[in-house]
Parts: C-alpha cells; structure tokens; sequence
C-alpha cells in the first residue's frame, strides 16, 4: 500500500500520514513534481476522483486524492467545492474569513466535508467521505489551524482554530481517514 498524494501540501502530507499510522502497511509520500489539474467536477467525489486519476496516470503508482470544503447553508453556490476559490481566489484565508463573516446575516449553519479518493488502479477506485456539522462564528477566533478554521464552531466547541486536539481527532478530514483505515484493516484480512 505504496501511495503518492495528490498534493504537494506537506502539511496535508504530515496529516494524513498520522490519520493512517495504524496501518502500517501504509506509505504515503509527495509526488516528485505537482501536476496541474482543473477540478472541473461537480462535487467532492468528481474532484477528488479527478486528481487521484491524473496523479496516477502522471506517476503510474497509486494515488490518494482529498477535495475539502466548507458548505455554508445561506451560501449555497459560494463555497463548497469552490472554498478555496471564494472570493475570486486570490484572497488569503484571513481575507476569505473576512468576507465570509460580512456575507452572513442570521443563519450561520455551516459543515465540513472531505471525500478521500484511493485510486489503486482504474478497476479499483475507492472513495470515503467526513463531515463535521456546525455553525459560523460572528469573529475571527483563535491562531491555531488553517483556512476558515478561525471561523468554523463545531457543535458544542469553540473555533477549530482553538482546539488543535480536539480537531485532530474529529475533524472531516479525521473522520474520512478512520472509515478508509477501518475498510483497508478488513480488505487486509480478506486478502490473507
């Protein structure tokens, strides 16, 4: 279980290697160049499918692909699978926070969601989906995190940006990754 990340993002490297140490089959590394890809889908699945294909075509080797975002219910159309891109895409995540936070009026509901993409080869594609419920804040709250984590209450928590631990273990992403461990730990004892 040999994968490249479709990413060049160390960061998400370090993250998702953590979120599969209990596999210990498991190896995950950064491709030796980023590859270009238009994420052109219509949802999470599309996307993250999208890049796991072009990684794996580019490196002939398996690839593991994450699409991310952050749905807002009163912005139906301005954020989700075009979270990194609100605001036009040249915004730093402090700004896009900020634009956020003046769009809103009463209704804050907000989710996280991740779909991790394996693509082993073309006949074997796997994908597994998190999701993390919760509302806007009205401020920018908290140093630690990335992207709207400032910003984003998990049910009954403060921002993500304040609660590093907390995240590690629930987040979107954290719950993708412990659907997609659980599945390869059977599919290993299938296989024996």
């Amino acid at each position: 279980m040999n994968f490249i990340l479709a990413s060049s993002n160390t960061h998400k490297l370090e993250e998702l290697k953590n979120y599969f140490a209990p596999l210990q089959q498991f190896k995950l590394e950064l491709p030796p160049e980023k590859i270009a890809v238009e994420e052109t889908g219509n949802s999470y699945y599309e996307n993250a499918h999208l890049k796991a294909e072009k990684y794996y075509q580019a490196f002939k080797r398996p690839a593991l692909a994450d699409d991310s975002g952050l749905n807002v219910a009163a912005l139906p159309n301005d954020l989700g699978i075009h979270s990194s891109r609100f605001g036009g895409g040249n915004l730093t995540d402090a700004e896009k926070n900020e634009l956020l936070l003046t769009k809103l009026g009463e209704n804050r509901e907000a989710s996280f969601t991740c779909v991790l993409c394996f693509y082993l080869n073309p006949q074997e594609i796997f994908f597994f989906e998190g999701n993390l419920k919760g509302t806007i804040a009205h401020a920018i709250k908290g140093e630690k995190g990335f992207g709207y984590d400032p910003v984003f209450i998990p049910e009954g928590q403060n921002t993500l940006a304040m609660i590093p631990d907390w995240k590690a273990s629930n987040s979107h992403r954290a719950k993708a990754a412990a659907s997609a461990v659980q599945f390869f730990r059977e599919r290993d004892c299938q296989s024996l």
